[in-house]
């Protein structure tokens, strides 16, 4: 087994012992996430990912096994860092080589978490369009977060490139954003009794090919029924799939965007399951202040209209400089000004108690 496989399967073992006690994987019952609790594991995967960084800065040579000059120079050739070693010591050249990589995953981890920041009202848009309960929150996330290490894996190690060619994808998926935006912005202040899973038109699609159930039974994705043997799908398992989905089409753009950083995949993986995974208990504290700042859903809504308008002019919003940095300013922008608008505006306490 090489150095490279050793540390790969080392890292994602920690992983996943910590994601066991965040997602609460061993627990028997699934429950509403608090904002202490989605605060406390923010910092906590905050902190896990800088601290990975300190690591990189002192250690990272240890992922490629490099233990001489010789190994340095095929990992400096084999993934093009550009660096230059001559007429230096060992010990000096190791140095310079773990703070060239420790920059590359702090870049990296902060275009991740940049990039994917859309997807976090996307997420919620779905869950609120599906008329998820909150409880159910964490289940899906639990085998979201699952899949998108998976398919993170992929996206690094095989090569994000077939997908560049199915580009077309992305206006696809931005109408659908465009249309659940508005959508959501023409119901919000209708009960939310009136969103049923059964109505949903991709549960509609989906019946096509599988057997779906039209309500969600308890926290499962499938179940086989008594009566006739069948084998059938909740609504709550097609709610995965969009968030899957979701997940595969930010990750067209950002996985690109950090092998522009860097090559070495073993970089561009830490730095974009760090991010992955802080962004996931950010949901839940995003999700939390939705609740108390009533007009924010208002806010959502014109969020996720705006994403899909991104997805489907993208080479426009390019040729007007706009950049990733402009895009989070304006996500800013409207969050801030919904959720002033909360506080200038006070709802009633009828609302509040429906």
């Amino acid at each position: 087994m090489s150095t490279e496989t050793l540390f790969f399967i080392l890292f994602l073992i920690g992983i996943f012992g910590i994601l066991i006690f965040d997602l609460g994987v061993l627990s028997p019952h699934h429950h509403v996430v608090s904002f202490k609790e989605a605060l406390g594991w923010t910092l906590v995967w905050f902190t896990l990912a800088i601290g990975f960084y300190v690591f990189l800065t002192y250690y990272g040579h240890l992922i490629h096994g490099i233990s001489n000059l010789d190994d340095l120079h095929l990992v400096n050739e084999k993934y093009k860092h550009k660096m230059v070693f001559e007429g230096l010591e060992f010990h000096e050249a190791l140095r310079s080589y773990n703070r060239i990589i420790s920059i590359e995953y702090l870049t990296g981890f902060f275009i991740e978490y940049s990039l994917s920041a859309d997807n976090l009202f996307v997420i919620m848009m779905i869950f609120q369009s599906f008329g998820v309960s909150r409880k159910h929150y964490k289940l899906v996330l639990m085998w979201g977060i699952i899949g998108a290490v998976i398919m993170r894996f992929t996206f690094i190690f095989i090569g994000a490139s077939i997908i560049h060619e199915f580009h077309f994808v992305l206006k696809i998926f931005g109408a659908f954003l465009i249309y659940s935006g508005i959508k959501m912005f023409t119901t919000k202040d209708k009960e939310s009794s009136a969103i049923r899973p059964e109505n949903h038109p991709l549960v509609k699609f989906v019946s096509r090919f599988l057997h779906i159930y039209p309500r969600n039974i308890k926290s499962v994705f499938a179940f086989r029924h008594k009566k006739d043997n069948k084998r059938y799908f909740t609504p709550l398992f097609v709610v995965l799939l969009v968030v899957e989905f979701s997940d595969l089409i930010f990750a067209v753009d950002s996985v690109p965007a950090i092998f522009a950083i860097t090559l070495d995949p073993y970089i561009v993986f830490f730095s974009n399951i760090f991010a992955i995974l802080g962004l996931r208990s950010l949901f839940f504290l995003l999700e939390r202040v939705i609740n108390l700042f009533h007009l924010l859903g208002y806010g959502l809504a014109l969020l996720l209209v705006f994403i899909g308008f991104k997805l489907i002019f993208e080479s426009w919003f390019k040729e007007m400089g706009f950049t990733n940095e402009t895009s989070l300013l304006v996500i800013l922008g409207i969050l801030g000004t919904s959720i002033a608008a909360s506080l200038i505006f006070p709802a009633r306490k009828k609302d509040l108690k429906e």
